[in-house]
């Protein structure tokens, strides 16, 4: 499972749909209506919130709004209607190993996304995370596996 904290826009089809689903399975874990994941590190950031759910869900309706953006038909209905002006906090240091992970997963899968998204960054300077989240100083979150 992989909840990026990285905007949607930056994935390509496959993350993206793989994004939606990823979301509404965590969703379900936030429920309470699954067994498994429920100790996944990805959601730990969202468990800490307040209201976990809601969190998620305006979370997943950045996703779906990317995916209306790009003429996809997501089903808003599998998540809740009501979102938060909250924001998660999220490092510098998580976005750009992120970013690194997913150009990695570009460059092998999608070269047209890839070189979209190496442009994209030269204008933004730094990657832009899903709106969700609110960029602070720091290093890789503790809870992210770390490939090397």
């Amino acid at each position: 499972m992989r909840l990026w904290s990285l905007h949607p826009m930056y994935l390509d089809v496959k993350g993206l749909v793989a994004l939606w689903r990823e979301g509404l399975l965590a969703r379900a874990v936030l429920k309470g209506k699954t067994k498994g994941y429920t100790n996944h590190p990805q959601l730990i950031r969202f468990k800490n919130q307040k209201n976990p759910v809601l969190f998620l869900d305006t979370f997943l309706n950045q996703v779906y709004l990317e995916s209306k953006h790009r003429g996809y038909n997501f089903n808003l209905e599998k998540i809740g209607t009501k979102h938060t002006l909250e924001q998660i906090p999220v490092t510098r240091g998580q976005l750009s190993y992120e970013m690194q992970h997913l150009l990695g997963k570009l460059q092998q899968r999608d070269q047209e996304k890839y070189q979209q998204t190496i442009k994209k960054l030269k204008e933004d300077k730094f990657p832009l995370p899903n709106p969700v989240f609110k960029i602070i100083p720091g290093d890789i979150e503790l809870w992210e596996k770390v490939k090397h």
